[in-house]
């Protein structure tokens, strides 16, 4: 693996609040090279540059971990696309394990080649509608990355948190509209401005609960 990557990543990460040691950024960068591999014929996104992947895919993902709660936790990933932000924050935090949802059968399968190629235990997938899922009240927490308007993501997978579980909304520009159209029996915990390093855009964390 190409030393200056590994440490450029390591350096980015810790100024987010993020330690990676050596392996873990190995195993990121590994995902990196598999989604570069894998999107020439799949189209799993519209980044092609190494270095803008870094910085729009693996350190925007990684900005949310000191964010979520500490010790081990159930998180789902809904509309996880090719495993963003599950898949780095299941590397950066062991303790999680991470359910991965997405419709999309073929960004399901390179999911499942990440998990076999990287050996990520503690990464699950489910290839199907969020809709669809069946453990109702599983997870401490939900999370998303631009992936639908909150009223839709509260509504298609707020059966999936526990009672005292939280969805986690990953936006870039604070959406106030969105927020305002909140459903009925769920507030805002919280919001979070993020800063991503390389990035020079707005990025937020709404954090969500039953009310």
């Amino acid at each position: 693996m190409n030393e200056r990557q590994q440490l450029t990543l390591r350096m980015r990460a810790a100024a987010m609040g993020v330690a990676l040691d050596p392996a873990a950024a190995d195993m990121l960068l590994a995902y990196q090279a598999l989604m570069i591999k894998w999107n020439r014929t799949y189209n799993l996104t519209a980044i092609r540059d190494p270095e803008e992947m870094l910085v729009q895919h693996l350190l925007d993902s990684l900005v949310v971990a000191p964010l979520l709660p500490h010790g081990p936790q159930t998180l789902a990933d809904v509309g996880s696309g090719g495993g963003l932000p599950g898949i780095p924050l299941a590397i950066a935090r062991p303790e999680l394990q991470v359910t991965l949802i997405e419709t999309s059968s073929k960004k399901s399968a390179f999911q499942q080649q990440v998990k076999i190629e990287l050996g990520l235990s503690n990464v699950s997938i489910y290839s199907g509608r969020v809709e669809d899922y069946e453990k109702k009240q599983s997870f401490d927490g939900v999370i998303s990355r631009a992936f639908a308007e909150i009223k839709d993501f509260i509504n298609w997978s707020g059966d999936l948190v526990k009672p005292t579980g939280r969805l986690y909304a990953m936006k870039g520009i604070y959406p106030e509209a969105e927020v305002a159209a909140l459903p009925a029996g769920w507030t805002v915990l919280g919001s979070q401005s993020l800063a991503v390093a390389g990035l020079d855009a707005q990025r937020h964390l709404l954090t969500f609960a039953r009310s």
